[in-house]
């Protein structure tokens, strides 16, 4: 890991000349050794079509390197000018509603517009000749939070361009009339020219709505891709787009082609459940350190203020937190208060006037303890045993066929499975994602599991040794959102050894199981009830309905073993299925990461603002205090201790 960045986005745009200057003397107070710009100031850069003025960014930039400060150059294709907007009304996308996006914000263009491409790859390519080979500039950001809002572009170009998914996809209408299930209500299509974009308002059809979401988002990975290939003509640097927290935009398809993940996120003060779950799955889609390239500094807002407020010491956990998961950026939302606009009342590191904020100082000191690591840091990273399936594809299947009345498909693996390993290390990962070096994977409500080469890599993986704990809900779904017809899943039951004698979809806890060793304990969401054939029960159903069928079963398959929930376990008994140690005992407001390699040790961060407790096995010595760590030890709320082993 390089030296730990920490950024914040500025608009040297917003401000006059003698400005940007009191603004970098205010960076180095705040501990910011990197910015982001660029992303929205298209119509400076370009005021008229044809001709284009860098000087003043170019300006800001050369300051900011002089100062020891480094940038990250944004693209600024998600606000293009109003000149390009009303002169070529096609690159204005349509809404659901058929209506033309007014010039009033941002997020205007539409992604198969040619003449949206051709005037990118203009803008893209002036400014990778201007700042390609500047020393200063140390990577690059494309637009900015692409996603097919209010469900993707519905204008006469995209609809076509959707057909021609459709046809390379399926080749013919009758097979995906036969894939979708439209003889149903007699919805059959003729042709393809007969398919027309879900809407709201409609009883939409799940397969209907997961393919045209699918489509849109193939359309924003070549919108990106043909950035990255102007960008790498001129520059070495590294190439990301920022994106949000949902993987229904996968971060596998996405990133492909680009070299490093950047996230962005405003989660509440709740950081245990939702950045750390996070922060495992960025680590994984490359492979290789993760940027996060925007969270809330104090507060968010538009006109108004909202998402809460961040008690004293949350901002410098979070500052903390990313960079203990694997990140070696940290950069905030933003570095000073716009004066006007749309995001007014939003919080920052300074205020309008220039002034800091109390959250400002627990940024520096975050700062100032990175320096204090930074041979730690350097020199280890994060390696797992065990990894958790967050799929894109189950995104998708689940957001149009959720099965489950209110089912929210990130939030129940963060809560009933992720949270469940918070004292360990664990890789969340995506179906394309190889499993060399795991023990353990878990796969609940994985809808898809026969997609890139998954159902053949994970049979031959189990066999040589590995242990699979899938359900529930797994293997149930194509990659269309369609149901099988042969078996409640594709394959499982064969494999697992198991036969489903009854399924009851429902959402709540209405049911108890009891163990090999008679212990009981309370299940929830999705029971499947199972005979065996040829797997051992590990707990039953308790009580006169289901009673004696099986809820988990277990079955070794050459050198491994699979084993199969139909319900959702509580924590401890789900630690005992997964059967590895932890990496210290420690309370459960604690997150606790392992770093391994040339040095070893533990980071610990207190995530619900109350004392922590750690019991060491080993000796330690605090990097951030100087301090000998053993035995048991306190951690003050919202706390960090980087632990290196002696």
């Amino acid at each position: 890991m390089k030296q730990i960045l920490v950024g914040a986005a500025y608009y040297p745009e917003m401000w006059d000349e003698n400005e940007v200057e009191k603004d970098i003397a205010r960076m180095k107070e705040a501990g910011v050794n990197c910015v982001r710009v660029g992303e929205f100031a298209w119509s400076k850069m370009e005021p008229e079509e044809g001709k284009f003025d860098f000087s003043w960014l170019k300006n800001a930039v050369d300051k900011c390197y002089a100062a020891g400060i480094v940038t990250v150059m944004c693209t600024p294709t998600c606000t293009p000018p109003r000149w390009l907007l009303d002169t070529y009304e096609e690159t204005r996308s349509v809404d659901a509603r058929n209506v033309r996006a007014e010039v009033s914000s941002r997020c205007h263009p539409c992604k198969t517009s040619a003449k949206m491409r051709e005037k990118n790859a203009i803008i893209v390519e002036k400014l990778a000749r201007e700042f390609g080979s500047h020393p200063g500039v140390i990577g690059w950001q494309i637009d900015n939070e692409l996603f097919p809002y209010g469900d993707g572009c519905y204008c006469p170009l995209c609809v076509e361009a959707f057909r021609r998914y459709l046809r390379e996809k399926y080749g013919t209408i009758e097979n995906l009339n036969a894939a979708w299930g439209m003889v149903r209500w007699s919805l059959d299509y003729k042709s393809f020219s007969d398919v027309l974009p879900p809407r709201e308002g409609q009883w939409r059809h799940p397969s209907l709505c997961t393919e045209w979401f699918r489509f849109q988002c193939a359309q924003i990975v070549s919108y990106v891709n043909e950035q990255a290939e102007i960008i790498r003509r001129y520059s070495a640097a590294p190439i990301g787009t920022d994106m949000m927290r949902t993987n229904q935009l996968s971060y596998y398809d996405v990133n492909e082609k680009l070299d490093v993940v950047q996230y962005n996120h405003y989660e509440p003060a709740d950081l245990l459940f939702g950045t750390a779950f996070a922060y495992d799955f960025l680590r994984c889609v490359k492979d290789k350190p993760f940027w996060v390239t925007e969270t809330q500094v104090g507060w968010n807002g538009s006109n108004f203020a909202d998402c809460g407020y961040r008690p004293q010491g949350a901002c410098y956990a979070n500052t903390w937190l990313p960079v203990a998961r694997g990140a070696e950026m940290n950069s905030y939302w933003l570095f000073r208060s716009h004066p006007n606009g749309h995001e007014i009342a939003h919080g920052a590191l300074f205020n309008t006037a220039g002034r800091a904020y109390r959250v400002t100082e627990e940024v520096a000191r975050a700062a100032k303890e990175f320096a204090r690591c930074a041979d730690f840091l350097e020199n280890s990273g994060v390696r797992s045993e065990i990894a958790l399936h967050y799929s894109s594809t189950a995104m998708k299947n689940f957001a149009y066929a959720p099965m489950l009345e209110g089912f929210d498909y990130r939030e129940t693996l963060m809560r009933k499975f992720h949270d469940a390993f918070r004292h360990y290390n664990v890789d969340v990962i995506d179906t394309p994602h190889a499993l060399d070096g795991y023990k353990v994977v878990l796969s609940p409500f994985l809808s898809t599991v026969d997609e890139n080469g998954l159902k053949e890599r994970i049979m031959a993986w189990v066999c040589d040794g590995g242990t699979w704990i899938v359900g529930p809900m797994s293997d149930i779904m194509t990659d269309y959102t369609s149901k099988y017809t042969h078996a409640p899943y594709s394959f499982l039951e064969e494999f697992a050894g198991a036969w489903t004698k009854y399924q009851l979809p429902v959402g709540n806890s209405v049911f108890r199981a009891r163990g090999r060793d008679g212990s009981e304990f309370p299940l929830v969401y999705c029971y499947d009830a199972y005979e065996l054939r040829g797997a051992r029960s590990l707990a039953e159903y308790d009580g006169e309905e289901f009673g004696g069928l099986s809820v988990i079963t277990e079955r070794e398959v050459g050198k491994g073993k699979v084993i199969l929930l139909g319900s959702v376990p509580p924590h401890d008994v789900l630690l005992k299925l997964v059967g590895r140690d932890p990496i210290a005992e420690a309370g459960g407001n604690v997150i606790l990461t392992a770093r391994e390699g040339k040095r070893r040790g533990i980071i610990a961060v207190e995530v619900e603002n109350r004392e922590g407790e750690l019991l060491l096995a080993k000796k330690y010595r605090n990097l951030i205090s100087g301090e000998i760590a053993e035995g048991k030890v306190n951690i003050p709320p919202y706390g960090v201790l980087v632990l290196e082993e002696i």
